[in-house]
């Protein structure tokens, strides 16, 4: 799929951004395709949670965002970064849809099942999405979590990469729990190497 000129740009000015400013830890980059299209599905603990995506991979990640992100002069930009909006007051099919096209087009989806940031709050419940289109196209999910703050000029924050896998049950609330486990699995051993360093 093509990528946008725009997101070409911005992508490593967003990735130096990131990685001089919050220095975060990456762990688990060697499970991240870089072919085919697939899924990263997370925790969302802060807004700034793209950014350690988009710095990851040098591939386009493009993202399922609220749709008030596209209107008023945020609009201007993120119109053209390739993102997705979701009617978050609806179940929003077009935006599945459309994601499911980049998918079958070898590109790579960001999603956070949760839905919202956590604000402290722990994992909160998973919303199908993320299972839904792994199984509609085929593709795999990548688990991800993020583990420590966002403290400029400060180490300590994590984002753990986990093994890609397929879905594999018709049971899309079993394998909505087996994502929501894969994550929590993640957030736990990088909560516990966060605590013996």
């Amino acid at each position: 799929m093509k990528e946008s000129k725009l997101y070409r740009f911005l992508r490593p000015v967003l990735t130096g951004f990131t990685k001089i400013v919050f220095r975060p830890n990456y762990v688990g980059l060697e499970n991240l395709p870089t072919q085919q299209g697939f899924l990263l599905a997370g925790t969302h603990t802060n807004n700034l949670d793209c950014l350690l995506l988009i710095s990851a991979t040098t591939r386009s990640v493009h993202f399922l965002a609220k749709d008030e992100l596209f209107h008023g002069l945020k609009g201007l930009l993120f119109n053209h970064l390739g993102l997705i909006p979701v009617n978050r007051r609806s179940k929003d099919h077009g935006a599945v849809v459309q994601a499911e096209r980049y998918l079958k087009q070898d590109a790579v989806i960001g999603i956070f099942p949760e839905g919202t940031t956590e604000k402290g709050r722990g994992l909160l419940p998973f919303k199908m999405g993320a299972v839904k289109m792994a199984s509609d196209t085929k593709r795999v999910l990548v688990p991800f979590a993020i583990v420590g703050a966002y403290r400029p000029f400060h180490k300590g924050l994590t984002i753990l990469f986990g093994k890609p896998y397929q879905v594999e049950s018709d049971d899309l609330k079993e394998e909505n729990e087996k994502l929501r486990k894969h994550v929590q699995t993640l957030m736990q051993k990088g909560e516990r190497d966060g605590e013996n360093k």
